[in-house]
């Protein structure tokens, strides 16, 4: 694939594909969430018919927080989408809604709380719509396109 069609790949990818590669990030992220905080909380002890307990409950918590995560991510793009595709806008909204309702299905519906739902969607709308705002992306695509070696002889004088 040319560099030049690589660059813009990520505009022809279609909704759905960006929903599914958040909720697989999500996921990821999730498990490996998940294992930390397994390693941190204490080893169950022993019990009766149940081999390696505590790694049962490592291999619980890593699927636990993994959905979670992966609720969170693929509500969250998804829902983003739907507002950026409705609105025809690329700006701060459409994460700030995507947020906003991905914090209050999902967090809100795990703890069973109205008040738990309103906070955590105030919390993520609050924190997407400042990195939108900031413009504070993982990636800086500037146009411009790097090469991993160059063709060029160096001259004496570069030496």
């Amino acid at each position: 694939m040319d560099p030049s069609e690589r660059r813009y790949l990520e505009d022809d990818d279609t909704p759905l594909m960006k929903t599914i590669k958040g909720a697989t990030t999500g996921l990821a992220a999730g498990t490996i969430w998940g294992t930390v905080v397994a390693t941190w909380n204490d080893v169950p002890r022993a019990e009766r018919n149940v081999a390696l307990p505590g790694l049962l409950r490592t291999f619980r918590m890593m699927g636990n927080h993994g959905l979670t995560f992966a609720a969170i991510g693929g509500v969250y793009i998804g829902v983003e989408q739907l507002v950026q595709n409705f609105r025809v806008k690329r700006d701060y909204v459409n994460g700030a809604v995507g947020g906003f309702v991905a914090g209050a299905t999902i967090l809100g519906f795990k703890r069973r709380s109205i008040k738990t739902a309103l906070s955590a969607g105030s919390a993520l709308a609050f924190t997407s719509a400042v990195q939108d705002i900031n413009k504070q992306t993982l990636k800086h695509d500037e146009g411009r396109e790097y090469a991993a070696y160059t063709t060029k002889k160096r001259s004496s004088v570069d030496s």
